[in-house]
C-alpha cells in the first residue's frame, strides 16, 4: 500500500509540470495573418512568427468552396509546407473578403447550398493538409459591398452554416470568422451564443472603422473610444463580451496599412474635419510618405491609442496604426484575457522592425511578467 502511494505521488508530481506547460500553451495569445500576395513574396516575411497563416481568398462557385487559379493552390501548398519546420503553425482558408461573397447570402440561405459548401470545405481542407476555415463574409444581414444582396435571415442562416461546417469539419478543424468592427455589424449580423458555441474564434476586423466611405477624418483603428468617436477596438470588444462571446474566442485586428484623407481645412490638425478618402498606403510605404521633410508632422491620441499624421500645407490627414499603437493593443489583449491579434495583412509589413516584430517581440515580453 505505502508503495503503491509513493507511486502515485511521483506520477502526480511528473504530471503537475506538464499540466501546467499545457495551460499556458492554451492561454497564449495568438498571432495571426492574412496573406493576400505573390507565391514568393512570402518568404521575405517571417512567417515563423506566426500561429496561423490565413490565405486571401477562396470564394463561392457552384456551392462550392473554389481556389481560383493554379497559382493560389501552388501558394497553399508552400505554406502547408511551412509546418514542416513550424508544428505548431496552422493554416486556415479564408472565403470571401471585401467585394468577394457576391453569392454568399443567397448560397448560405439554403439547406442544399450549406451542405454543399460544408462537404467542399472538408475536401478542400483534407487535399491542401490545411488547419481550418475562415469565413470573411462582409457582411450577413447588413449592407457590405455595394451591389451585394443580403437579407435579415442571413443572421440565423449564418448559425446554420457554422453548425453544418462543425458536423462536416469534425473538431479537429477550426472555424473562425471575420466580424465588422463597426456597432451596426456587432449588433446586426450574428446570433453570438449560438455562434461562438460552435466557431473557435472570431477575427474582428476593430480597423476601417473610418474608411473609404467617411467624410469625416477620424481613427480608422482605435483601441478606445473618445469624446468625439466612439466606433473603437474596446467598444466593440465590450459588445461582444456583453452579447455572450468567450473572451477568449476574440481576436482584435490591427491594420499594416494607413489611410489617406484630404481635408477641407486645417483645423484640429485634420482630425474629425470634413474630409475626402484619398488612398491606402502599406505599412511598409509609411515612412516615406509621411517623411517630415514633406510637410508631414505625427501625433498621438493619449485616450484613444491612436497615431496620426497631418501635412497642413496639402491638407493631408493620415490614420494607421504603428509600434506604439500595436503595443498597447497587446497590452489590451492581455488585460482583456483575449484570444489574440489579427491584421490585414502580412504583405504591408516591412520585412524587418515591422508591426509582425512588435506584436511577436510585446506578448514574449508580456509573457515574461
Amino acid at each position: 500500500m505505502k508503495l503503491t502511494i509513493a507511486r502515485g505521488v511521483i506520477i502526480l508530481f511528473i504530471l503537475i509540470p506538464v499540466t501546467v506547460i499545457s495551460q499556458r500553451e492554451i492561454k497564449r495569445p495568438v498571432i495571426s495573418g492574412y496573406y493576400a500576395g505573390s507565391l514568393t513574396a512570402i518568404d521575405s516575411f517571417s512567417v515563423n512568427k506566426l500561429d496561423y497563416i490565413i490565405f486571401s481568398f477562396c470564394h463561392l462557385k457552384d456551392n462550392q468552396l473554389h481556389v481560383g487559379s493554379n497559382k493560389d493552390s501552388l501558394l497553399i501548398q508552400k505554406m502547408a509546407g511551412y509546418k514542416i519546420n513550424n508544428p505548431g503553425l496552422k493554416i486556415i482558408l479564408s472565403l470571401g473578403g471585401w467585394g468577394g461573397c457576391r453569392d454568399c447570402s443567397p448560397v448560405f440561405s439554403t439547406k442544399t447550398g450549406r451542405k454543399e459548401f460544408a462537404k467542399s470545405t472538408r475536401e478542400l481542407l483534407d487535399y491542401f493538409n490545411a488547419d481550418g476555415i475562415d469565413l470573411d463574409w462582409e457582411y450577413p444581414a447588413v449592407a457590405g459591398y455595394p451591389g451585394h444582396p443580403y437579407s435579415l435571415d442571413d443572421k440565423e442562416n449564418f448559425t446554420a452554416l457554422i453548425k453544418m461546417l462543425r458536423r462536416k469539419l469534425g473538431k479537429k478543424k477550426e472555424i473562425s470568422f471575420a466580424a465588422g468592427g463597426l456597432s451596426n455589424c456587432i449588433d446586426s449580423s450574428f446570433e453570438w451564443k449560438k455562434v461562438m458555441q460552435k466557431a473557435d474564434k472570431v477575427n474582428l476586423m476593430s480597423y476601417d472603422l473610418v474608411n473609404g466611405y467617411s467624410t469625416q477624418t477620424g481613427h480608422h483603428t482605435p483601441l478606445y473610444s473618445n469624446a468625439v468617436q466612439k466606433e473603437s477596438t474596446a467598444n466593440a470588444v465590450d459588445k461582444m463580451i456583453a452579447a455572450g462571446v468567450p473572451s477568449n474566442k476574440i481576436i482584435i485586428g490591427a491594420a499594416i496599412y494607413a489611410r489617406f484623407f484630404e481635408v477641407s481645412d486645417t483645423l484640429n490638425n485634420g482630425l474629425y474635419r470634413p474630409a475626402i478618402f484619398q488612398r491606402g498606403v502599406s505599412y511598409k510605404n509609411i515612412y516615406d510618405s509621411l517623411d517630415t521633410a514633406k510637410g508631414f508632422i505625427k501625433y498621438f491620441d493619449p485616450v484613444s491609442k491612436a497615431p496620426y499624421a497631418f501635412n497642413s500645407n496639402r491638407k493631408l490627414f493620415v490614420t494607421y496604426d504603428d509600434s506604439i499603437s500595436v503595443s498597447e493593443k497587446m497590452q489590451y489583449i492581455k488585460q482583456k484575457k483575449l484570444g489574440g491579434i489579427m491584421f490585414w495583412q502580412i504583405m504591408d509589413d516591412r520585412f524587418e522592425n515591422g508591426l509582425l516584430d512588435v506584436m511577436y517581440q510585446r506578448r514574449k515580453e508580456n509573457e515574461e511578467e
